[in-house]
């Protein structure tokens, strides 16, 4: 039987990403550099909150620990108390938060923009015929030239109207 070879695009990565929780307390205590009880005392005090196993142990992810090294940075280094960096994290989730809305919002208008372009295209072909067959393109605004015939028809073309009164 030949091993068959499955193609590259298909493969999954089967390895924890920043969010997966994977760390019990001890080695994510020792990841950040820090003892296990100071972990207790942040997850009590709502600054770095776990993921809780069925039995009630913590689970850390990367990005917990990340984020145990930047409160650690924040007081040993910058002197912040505990109730500071709080408030600091919580502004940079609100900060992050609104940029991604900031995004959201920049894309939905940029794709309204295209859509109203695409239509200012589409109903911008005027065409102006005349009795012996003269059909020229007209620009909004602008009016047909004169033909030598007297008579002159003007019409807006717009793709996939159906006239309601026209007989098919």
């Amino acid at each position: 039987m030949a091993a068959t070879r499955k193609d590259p695009r298909e493969r999954r990565s089967f390895g924890p990403d920043d969010d997966t929780p994977v760390f019990v307390i001890s080695v994510a205590a020792q990841l950040a550099g820090m003892h296990a009880q100071t972990l207790r005392q942040y997850d009590r005090i709502g600054l770095v909150s776990p993921s809780r196993t069925r039995g009630g142990g913590r689970r850390y992810s990367g990005r917990d620990v990340a984020l145990l090294r930047e409160v650690q940075r924040l007081s040993q280094e910058e002197g912040v108390s505990l109730a500071g960096i709080q408030r600091i994290l919580e502004l940079e989730n609100q900060v992050e938060a609104l940029r991604a809305r900031v995004r959201e919002l920049t894309t939905e208008l940029t794709a309204q923009a295209q859509r109203a372009d695409a239509r200012a295209q589409l109903g911008s072909r005027i065409f102006a015929a005349g009795t012996g067959g003269e059909i020229v393109a007209v620009r909004p605004g602008e009016r047909p030239p004169r033909f030598a015939t007297a008579s002159q028809a003007l019409t807006l073309w717009r793709p996939g109207y159906v006239d309601p009164l026209r007989p098919r």
